[in-house]
């Protein structure tokens, strides 16, 4: 994030590379650098004559480079803008010889999105030397949380971490998805709102009580009664809740659980640290250590392996979701 703020900066201070190369799993970035671009560089009146965005699926490298070779006009820049590139991943290695001797006057912007250059190839050495290539990296589980609150942040938000939790487990890592439920929430709520986990439930439609979260700390808990209630909803809404995202939350959870029965260190600080957590959540484990010793946790963890087989069908095609979701409490909690 920083590097994107760097970038920005740049570019706000007329400080531009002939060559921009946004590359990598996560396309949230890219779109927005490259939408900055489109928006920031040339005026209006400019535009009309010296922006021009061109479509991977559509063109090869020749065309791009016939066009970046042209000369603005009544303007000190041309824009190219090159969206789905990935397109050309298989000529991608030709754009090298315009790279090399790229035209002053061009500002070439190239979204490779799902995939990176071979940074051992001569490509990406020139472009790194002589532009700008950016690598858009996916974001792991955890640090989707510290995102949400640092966007929220900019934008005088805040957000309580199970808010923040909620959204990363019924959003996943997208950040394009968690950004446009972020957006809503901003034109919903007044600046300076703290958002609760009622604001999700209200305004996404997230349930603040029946959710994987509440699940995970119910069976960490023991709390056989309170599972079985979110299980229940689980299988009343199987569209919104489906088995294998629940298994996979559930497997992460017992793997650090598994992972913390062998720390030495065990205060609050370093177990958020070696278990890259939020602190807030600590409690949550070390509760649950208290109900499944390591012995325990490496047999739910095998639990889990089966069931995530018969969710997916192998050998299980006739049991229902309600059915998988009863099986894994019975073996789990009880």
């Amino acid at each position: 994030m920083d590097e994107v703020k760097q970038l920005v900066a740049a570019i706000k201070n007329k400080t531009f590379k002939p060559i921009y190369f946004l590359m990598g799993e996560e396309p949230y970035y890219i779109d927005k650098l490259s939408d900055f671009i489109e928006t920031s560089v040339l005026t209006e009146e400019e535009r009309g004559f010296n922006q021009m965005v061109l479509y991977g699926r559509d063109i090869t490298i020749e065309d791009i480079v016939d066009n970046a070779k042209r000369y603005p006009m009544m303007a000190e820049h041309q824009v190219i803008i090159v969206k789905e590139a990935q397109d050309l991943s298989r000529s991608i290695e030709k754009l090298i010889t315009y790279a090399e001797n790229p035209q002053s006057t061009t500002i070439l912007v190239i979204n490779y999105k799902y995939k990176k250059l071979d940074k051992r190839k001569a490509l990406y050495k020139v472009l790194n030397k002589i532009g700008v290539v950016f690598e858009s990296k996916k974001l792991y589980d955890n640090q989707v949380p510290d995102w949400i609150r640092s966007v929220l942040a900019s934008k005088n938000y805040s957000i309580t971490p199970k808010a923040a939790q909620m959204l990363v487990e019924f959003l996943g890592t997208d950040l394009s998805k968690v950004s446009n439920e972020l957006n809503k929430l901003q034109i919903i709520l007044p600046s300076g709102t703290q958002i609760t986990p009622e604001h999700i439930e209200e305004n996404i439609g997230i349930s603040k009580d029946y959710n994987n979260f509440e699940l995970r700390k119910a069976i960490g808990e023991k709390d056989s009664a309170k599972a079985y209630k979110i299980i229940s909803y689980f299988a009343e809404n199987p569209k919104d809740n489906p088995m294998v995202l629940t298994i996979s939350l559930l497997f992460n959870f017992f793997s650090q659980l598994l992972y913390y029965h062998g720390l030495q260190d065990k205060s609050p600080r370093n177990i958020a640290s070696a278990l890259k957590i939020n602190p807030y959540f600590v409690n949550e484990y070390i509760t649950a250590a208290k109900h499944y010793p390591m012995k325990q946790v490496s047999t739910v963890i095998s639990t889990l392996r089966e069931l995530d087989v018969k969710s997916k069908g192998v050998g299980a095609n006739a049991i229902t979701q309600r059915d998988l979701l009863k099986e894994l409490l019975v073996k789990i909690v009880n």
